[in-house]
């Protein structure tokens, strides 16, 4: 019963690490070039934080995850989805569109490590 619980717990711990490595190795310069071949700063600013409309959220700092699962559900938004995490908006469906996973997954690195305001106060 011992050595189960052993290899499911290292099981766990693999799957972690492995979950880990996928989100660090995504390519921030690609993101950054995905960004702009895409035209994102048309809309969320070349800073990614100076939008276009104050109704433009600012992506620079935001949490890399956050940013993935916003991109995909735009793209199940783009897909006629009627799943409760589909996102309908004209542009941003239409842009997603030409995104591969990587793409989005590298863009999501990129604009969570720039600088920025937002911040967790207390």
């Amino acid at each position: 019963m011992k050595s189960k619980l052993i290899n499911i717990t290292g099981a766990a711990a693999a799957t972690l690490l492995l979950a880990a490595g996928q989100a660090a190795a995504a390519d921030l310069s690609a993101g950054q070039a995905a960004y702009e071949k895409f035209a994102c700063a048309s809309c969320h600013g070349a800073d990614a934080k100076t939008s276009v409309m104050p109704s433009y959220p600012i992506l620079a700092g935001q949490h890399a995850d956050y940013l993935l699962a916003a991109l995909r559900s735009y793209q199940r938004g783009a897909s006629g989805s009627t799943n409760v995490n589909a996102r309908n908006n004209a542009v941003m469906t239409a842009m997603v569109q030409q995104l591969s996973d990587t793409d989005m997954r590298n863009i999501a690195a990129w604009l969570a490590q720039l600088p920025s305001d937002l911040a967790i106060r207390r």
